[in-house]
């Protein structure tokens, strides 16, 4: 078994994938509208994707902080630089250890979003 992908209800599928593409860098491997009211927007090359879902049960979706969606940077001053030009707030970090070095944000609904580089 392999894991494939990650569902996220948004409420406005253009902010959330404005976020993803700008911020995170994700390139938007698929959009489509399965039936009407409903779109869904599939993000990441790789193997594991994030499929962004925005339909009407999404504007009373709760995201909560049980989960966060991790993403690894190859300069985190350059990450941290470029999210608060971006008008991005900080929930918490920079942090660092003696192997890695992080800090988190959170998107357009909620989620945290850990970006991190490895030392």
């Amino acid at each position: 078994m392999k894991f494939c992908w990650t569902t996220l209800l948004v409420k406005n599928l253009e902010e959330s994938l404005k976020f993803y593409t700008e911020v995170i860098g994700l390139e938007i491997a698929s959009r489509f509208s399965p039936v009407p009211g409903t779109e869904i927007a599939f993000l990441g090359k790789g193997e594991t994707q994030i499929e962004l879902v925005c339909n009407a049960e999404s504007a009373n979706a709760v995201v909560g902080d049980a989960v966060s969606y991790g993403f690894d940077v190859p300069s985190l001053d350059d990450a941290l630089k470029m999210v608060r030009e971006k008008g991005i707030p900080l929930l918490s970090g920079p942090t660092e250890h003696p192997t890695v070095k992080y800090f988190f944000i959170q998107d357009p609904n909620g989620l945290k979003i850990q970006l991190k580089q490895s030392l």
